[in-house]
């Protein structure tokens, strides 16, 4: 396991100043004149900056310890060894399935594996399955 160092939440400037919901906490960059934040004043809380960032060595590294491989197509699997995989978001059904396949296969960890729904044809397989088994079972 790789541990990254930790940091503080960065909060959008004065967040929390009031009860109103509206000022969520993501971080916005201050850039009014008089921004307290912006000024780096002490009580405003941190903001973000170099000096938080990760050492180079675990920068892109999963904290299963293996590092992260982004793909989008099947053929990007092919000569993929110790490393783990994560799908890209735009990737459809059959190719996310195939590229799951492919990982199997080679025995690379998918970080992002999708759960089969019960519409979906491997999931109404596997529902089916686990009906029969509880069948025998009782």
């Amino acid at each position: 396991m790789v541990s990254k160092r930790k940091h503080p939440k960065f909060l959008r400037p004065n967040y929390g100043r009031s009860k109103r919901s509206r000022i969520k906490p993501n971080w916005r960059r201050p850039r009014g004149i008089d921004n307290k934040k912006r000024l780096k004043i002490k009580y405003m809380g941190a903001s973000p900056s170099i000096g938080y960032g990760q050492p180079k060595a675990i920068k892109s590294i999963h904290p299963s310890g293996l590092p992260e491989v982004l793909v989008q197509s099947p053929s990007e699997v092919k000569g993929l060894k110790d490393v783990a995989v994560r799908i890209a978001s735009g990737v459809g059904r059959k190719k996310r399935e195939e590229i799951e396949r492919l990982c199997q296969q080679a025995n690379l960890k998918v970080l992002n594996k999708k759960i089969p729904s019960k519409k979906s044809p491997a999931g109404k397989q596997e529902a089916e399955e686990g009906k029969q088994e509880q069948k025998i079972g009782a």
